[in-house]
């Protein structure tokens, strides 16, 4: 079982209207609420490809409840330690016409040490049986920020490998406990590599660079039509190839295309994810010395 940590997952609130103006009144379709957090997303993607996955994280409130229960719709199984306090929400809201989309976002949670007491007993609980564990996103108040380097610990302690997908403060306390690889957002790759872990993947304009000890690669696709990537599945990309061996060529291609072929939230377009792959269209180079 592959287990994703969503430390400050949120409730994505989704809204339709005919504009959007801050000086006339406007009207909104009913919200869709959708569980999100990168760490989220990863378990949708990985059980949307058929590997047992279970999300856990901090949820508290009726945020929280909702993020559970989209969950459960998507067949996402789901172990949050419950906190006191209210689950962060996003906000979008679309104009039908134009297409663009404001968004909002509030503060995460301040989880007390109690709480977070609790959420170490339980995530040492799920490491048992566990074959891979990924620690997404950023922090909630009142977490340390040497959070994912206490978490990759543990996971060590159980023998599971740890991919730690962070920026900051954070990263870096979770890099320093050699985890089998760390995805960052902009950072300096050969540093991060010398703070121990097996590997270090990056994306910045459309390319995926991977430093290992020994190697390095990238990654990026071919042709004008390249869209967005969606970090989230990303990281969900590359956690099956640090569990069967796949060469990094192969993981890359895979994680591409799947970054490629998924929205933020995690829904996989399964027809062009197919198509980016049997094209032959995400290039793999060695990076030279």
């Amino acid at each position: 079982m592959i287990v994703t940590v969503t430390l400050n997952a949120a409730l994505a609130v989704s809204y339709e209207a005919t504009a959007v103006s801050f000086d006339k009144p406007g009207e909104l379709t009913r919200a869709r609420y959708r569980a999100s957090g990168r760490g989220v997303t990863a378990a949708r993607v990985l059980h949307k490809f058929g590997h047992d996955v279970l999300a856990t994280g901090l949820a508290g409130g009726t945020a929280g409840e909702l993020i559970a229960a989209d969950l459960a719709r998507a067949g996402v199984e789901a172990d949050f330690t419950r906190i006191g306090r209210e689950s962060r929400r996003t906000f979008g809201i679309t104009e039908r016409d134009s297409g663009r989309t404001m968004r909002l976002s509030e503060p995460g949670p301040y989880v007390t040490t109690e709480e977070l007491g609790r959420f170490a007993a339980d995530f040492r609980r799920l490491m048992d049986g566990a074959t891979a564990v990924v620690l997404s996103g950023t922090l909630p108040a009142g977490l340390p920020p040497e959070i994912y380097g206490s978490l990759v610990s543990y996971a060590a302690a159980a023998g599971v490998p740890a991919i730690v997908d962070a920026d900051g403060e954070e990263l870096l306390h979770g890099a320093r406990r050699r985890p089998g690889l760390v995805i960052h957002g902009n950072g300096a790759a050969s540093e991060l590599l010398g703070l121990g872990p097996d590997a270090v993947a990056g994306a910045e304009d459309q390319t995926v660079r991977v430093l290992t000890k020994g190697d390095g690669w990238t990654a990026e696709l071919s042709g004008a039509d390249q869209g967005g990537m969606s970090r989230g599945a990303l990281v969900a990309g590359l956690v099956p190839g640090l569990l069967l061996g796949w060469s990094w060529p192969d993981r890359l291609r895979h994680a591409v295309a799947l970054a490629t072929s998924a929205s933020p939230s995690g829904d996989v377009d399964l027809g062009r994810y197919e198509e980016l792959l049997s094209g032959d269209l995400v290039k793999v180079e060695r990076l030279t010395a």
